[in-house]
């Protein structure tokens, strides 16, 4: 079994530990949430090891010392320098999908090492969110990016943000110096095809349905260039994971 991980947010993440394994002089206490996780659904126990880490790099290891009601501390506290993120810094700019689909392509893209994730509204996108209710959202799904990374070791949370209307954005998006892809079934320019990208690089996914013509030819004024996954047809949340998993087999650190 591996070493349960926990998120601990930088205000409460120690700034300064003795950095020695084995010395017990520092001590830090899980955020409620994650002590809840620790101890009613992992039943972790007295001397159980765990990692915590920030969300912007760091990573701690430390060992359960006291459990008492809800709270949960650790000491033995010692870091462990250690870089899992991509070299390659991608901006997953996703059509709003239903919400099952929108967590599931937030949990896998964070997985996956994307940088950061642009929800937008399109012409085709079922679901509409504004005000609170965008609000919230947001809100679930950093939570969602939180649980990820506790699961699959990056120490850097992917940064999530509010959603935008499609054409605002494009907007602001004239002015990036990114490279800019769309995925765009119908084109004959497979991604494969594509000189080495080392710049950041955007990557649009359109909703259920795909980007409308008028969208299309909007994101090409951006300079977006229409990319190929193959012959297939695939749905939103297929194609965002796997031109997400393409670009990092080319050009980030798969296979």
């Amino acid at each position: 079994m591996s070493t349960p991980r926990f998120y601990c947010p930088p205000t409460l993440f120690p700034s300064t530990i003795s950095n020695a394994p084995g010395q017990s002089g520092d001590s830090v206490e899980l955020p409620a949430t994650a002590a809840h996780h620790a101890s009613r659904v992992l039943r972790l126990r007295l001397n159980d090891d765990v990692h915590l880490f920030d969300g912007i790099g760091n990573e701690l290891h430390g060992r359960i010392c006291a459990i008492t009601g809800k709270s949960v501390r650790l000491d033995h506290l010692h870091s462990h320098a250690i870089n899992r993120e991509s070299p390659l810094h991608i901006v997953l700019a996703q059509a709003l999908c239903s919400s099952e689909k929108m967590d599931w392509i937030v949990q896998k893209a964070t997985e996956l090492g994307v940088s950061a994730i642009q929800p937008l509204q399109t012409e085709r996108s079922i679901t509409r969110l504004s005000g609170e209710r965008a609000e919230k959202r947001v809100e679930h799904w950093r939570g969602v990016t939180i649980a990820a990374c506790e699961q699959c070791g990056r120490n850097t949370l992917p940064i999530v943000y509010p959603p935008q209307d499609f054409a605002h954005w494009l907007v602001t998006m004239r002015q990036s110096t990114a490279t800019k892809l769309t995925l765009a079934p119908t084109s004959r320019n497979p991604l494969r095809q594509q000189a080495k990208l080392t710049h950041p690089i955007v990557l649009l996914v359109g909703p259920e349905g795909g980007l409308s013509a008028t969208e299309m030819q909007m994101s090409e004024q951006a300079d977006f260039t229409p990319i190929s996954l193959g012959a297939r047809i695939l749905r939103t949340e297929t194609a965002a994971i796997a031109g997400i998993t393409a670009l990092q087999i080319l050009w980030g650190d798969l296979g």
